[in-house]
C-alpha cells in the first residue's frame, strides 16, 4: 500500500482559515483504493483575502426529516473514548478544557461523529452498513458529555441527508453531512 497526500486547498473564511488535505491510497500496483479529505479550521488565522471556497452542500430539504433518533451520551463518555488513544486533554481537564474557549471538556469529535452515524445506520438502513458507500460531514459544534445528540435525517434518492444538534442547547453538533448509499 502506498499513501500520497497534499493540500488540496486553502480558503478564507473571514474569521478563521480552511485548509483541506486528500490523502490518497493506492493498492501494491499503485491502482487508487480511496481517498479521505480532511479539513481544519484554523481560528483566527482568516481575512487574508483568498478565496471563500465552495458551498458546504447536503443541505437538508425544507421538510420534516423521515428520521429522528435521539443518542443519550454518558457522563463519563469522554473518558471512555480515551481508550481509542486520543487523551487530549481538552476532553477531560476542566481548566485546559478552557483554555481552549469552552465551559467545560467537550466530547471527542470522532464520538459524536460515531453516534450519528450509528443513528443513521440504525434507523434509516435497518443496521445494514454494507449499504454504505461513503460518509460526509461537518463538525459544526461540540457536545458536552452527558448531553443528548438528536440526529436528523432525509432520503434524497442515493443519499441520506444527516444534521445533528444537542437536544439541552439545541446547537448543531454535524451539518451539511450526508450519507451516500451503494447502488
Amino acid at each position: 500500500m502506498d499513501n500520497t497526500a497534499k493540500v488540496s486547498g486553502v480558503y478564507d473564511k473571514g474569521k478563521g482559515a480552511l485548509i483541506v488535505v486528500e490523502a490518497q491510497t493506492n493498492d501494491e500496483s499503485g491502482r487508487p483504493l480511496f481517498v479521505n479529505r480532511f479539513a481544519a479550521f484554523l481560528r483566527g488565522e482568516g481575512g487574508f483575502g483568498g478565496e471563500p471556497g465552495p458551498a458546504p452542500g447536503n443541505e437538508p430539504p425544507a421538510r420534516d426529516p423521515d428520521h429522528l433518533v435521539e443518542s443519550p451520551t454518558l457522563p463519563q463518555q469522554a473518558l471512555l473514548y480515551r481508550l481509542s488513544g486520543d487523551k487530549n486533554p481538552l476532553h477531560i481537564d476542566p481548566s485546559f478544557a478552557q483554555l481552549g474557549g469552552f465551559d467545560k471538556p467537550i466530547l471527542h469529535g470522532l464520538c459524536s461523529y460515531g453516534i450519528v452515524c450509528k443513528a443513521v445506520v440504525d434507523s434509516a438502513l435497518g443496521g445494514d452498513v454494507a449499504a454504505v458507500a461513503g460518509y460526509r460531514a461537518r463538525f459544526s459544534g461540540v457536545v458536552f458529555p452527558g448531553e443528548t445528540i438528536v440526529t436528523s435525517m432525509w432520503e434524497e434518492g442515493g443519499r441520506i441527508v444527516v444534521s445533528a444538534r444537542t437536544k439541552e442547547r439545541d446547537t448543531p453538533v454535524i451539518s451539511n453531512a450526508a450519507i451516500t448509499l451503494r447502488d
